[in-house]
C-alpha cells in the first residue's frame, strides 16, 4: 500500500529543524503483514526525547528510517498465526517485543528480552524483514520495530497490547513509552509504597508520568526537581507537594529540609549525568536512586563506594519501567480511566505530519511535554 510517512535521512543536522529539515514527508510503500505481524493504522504517535536523540545523532541508527516508537492505533490486518488480536481492535505499541521464550521473558522481565536488539540495530522487524521502501524501490529502515511517524505501520504482534476504545489516541500513545517508563519506574522498579518520600528529577513526558505515578502510589512528600519554572508549576498542579529549581544554589539543602534528611526514592528521568548526580545526592541513607533516563552511551556516573555500602544505598536502572506490557498497560489505563492517572494533562497538542520538524524544535527547547502526531487526521 502507498502511504505518507516521515523519513529521516541524515542525523546530526543543526537546529532549528524547521530550517534544516532533517525529516521529510514522503509517499512510501508499505508491504502487508507477514506471519506474526499486524498492520496498524496510526491514531497518534508521541514525539519523545529518544526520537530527538536519534535526530541529534546521539544514538546512530541505520539511515534512511521512518522514526517513531510511541503510538496507538487500530488493527487493520492480521498476518498468519496472529492470536489474541482482531481487526478493529485498538492497541498501544511498545518498543521492545517479547519472544516469550528466553530467560528474561520466562522470568517475568520481557522488557529485557533481547530478541529485538539485533533488529533494532539493523533497522528491520523482529523477523528480519523490511516492509518499508521508497517509491523507487530503495529500502527504508524500521525504527525500534515500529516506525510510527506514518499513516500505517507493520509491526510484530508481540509489540501490541489491546486497549479500551474509549481512551483517545492522543492519550493512549503515551502509554507505550512515557507512561510505562515513568509510572513503571515508580511502581515496579522502586516498588513505591504509600508515604514514601520521593523526588522526580527531570520533568519531561517520562518525568511527569513518574510524578503522576508517585501521586497514584501515595508517595509523600513528592518533590519535583527541574530547571524550568513552567514545568515546576505544572508539577505542582499535578500533585507535587514541593517544587525545587535544580539551578538554585541551595537546591539540595531545600530537599533535605523538606524531607528531614533526604528522600527514600529519587527517580531520574532527564538522561543527563548532572541529573543523575542530583538524584543520587537527594537520597537519604538507605535510599534508592532509580535512573530511567538514557544519556549518551559513553556517559559515566561516579559515586563514593564506601558510602554505597555504609549507607545501604541502591542504584537501579529502569528500562521501560521494568514493565510487563500485557500486565501493566491495562493496569495503568485502569488508573487513567478511574481518574487517578490524568495523563491527558501532559498533552501539549496534536501535530500534522508536516509540522514534525517544528515539533522537535519545541521538544528540544523544553517548551512542551507531549506532542502527538495524528498522521491520518483530515
Amino acid at each position: 500500500m502507498r502511504m505518507r510517512a516521515a523519513v529521516l535521512s541524515q542525523q546530526g543536522l543543526p537546529r532549528p529543524y524547521a530550517e534544516s529539515r532533517p525529516i521529510a514527508i514522503e509517499e512510501v510503500e508499505l508491504d502487508g503483514p507477514g506471519p506474526g505481524e499486524v498492520l496498524v493504522e496510526i491514531g497518534g504517535a508521541g514525539l519523545c526525547h529518544s526520537d530527538l536523540s536519534t535526530i541529534e545523532n546521539l544514538r546512530p541508527r541505520k539511515m534512511p528510517t521512518v522514526p517513531g516508537h510511541e503510538a496507538a492505533g487500530i488493527v487493520r490486518e492480521l498476518g498468519a498465526g496472529v492470536r489474541g488480536l482482531k481487526r478493529d481492535d485498538h492497541v498501544a505499541m511498545v518498543f521492545v517485543s517479547s519472544c516469550r521464550e528466553c530467560r528474561y521473558c520466562q522470568g517475568g522481565r520481557p522488557n529485557l528480552c533481547e530478541s529485538s536488539w539485533g533488529a533494532r540495530t539493523e533497522g528491520t522487524l523482529v523477523s528480519g524483514a523490511r516492509r518499508l521502501r521508497r517509491l523507487d524501490g530503495s529500502p527504508l529502515h524500521h525504527y525500534s520495530g515500529l516506525s510510527t511517524f506514518a499513516q500505517y505501520a507493520v509491526v510484530s504482534a508481540s509489540s501490541l497490547v489491546s486497549i479500551p476504545k474509549e481512551v483517545p489516541f492522543t492519550v493512549a500513545a503515551a502509554f507505550g513509552c512515557a507512561v510505562v517508563t515513568g509510572v513503571g519506574a515508580v511502581f515496579n522498579t522502586a516498588e513505591t509504597r504509600p508515604g514514601t518520600p520521593l523526588a522526580v528529577v527531570g520533568l519531561g513526558g517520562v518525568g511527569l508520568s513518574a510524578l503522576l505515578g508517585a501521586v497514584a502510589a501515595g508517595a509523600n512528600p513528592i518533590v519535583a526537581v527541574d530547571v524550568s519554572e513552567a514545568k515546576l508549576a505544572l508539577a505542582r498542579e499535578l500533585g507535587a507537594t514541593h517544587a525545587v529549581n535544580a539551578r538554585a544554589a541551595d537546591a539540595l539543602a531545600q530537599v533535605k529540609d523538606i524531607t528531614g534528611g533526604g528522600v527514600d526514592v529519587a527517580i531520574e528521568t532527564a538522561g543527563t549525568i548532572p541529573a543523575m548526580e542530583t538524584a543520587y545526592a537527594l537520597c537519604a541513607r538507605g535510599g534508592i536512586t532509580v535512573s530511567a533516563g538514557l544519556p549518551a552511551p559513553t556517559s559515566s556516573f561516579a559515586y563514593r563506594h564506601a558510602a554505597l555500602v555504609s549507607d545501604e544505598r541502591q542504584i537501579r536502572g529502569s528500562y521501560m519501567g521494568s514493565c510487563v506490557p500485557g500486565r501493566d498497560i491495562p493496569r495503568f489505563m485502569g488508573l487513567y480511566l478511574a481518574g487517578r492517572l490524568p495523563i491527558e494533562r501532559l498533552f501539549s497538542g496534536a501535530l500534522r505530519l508536516e509540522e514534525i520538524n517544528q515539533g522537535f524544535d519545541r521538544l528540544a527547547e523544553g517548551t512542551v511535554v507531549r506532542q502527538v502526531l495524528t498522521p491520518n487526521a483530515a
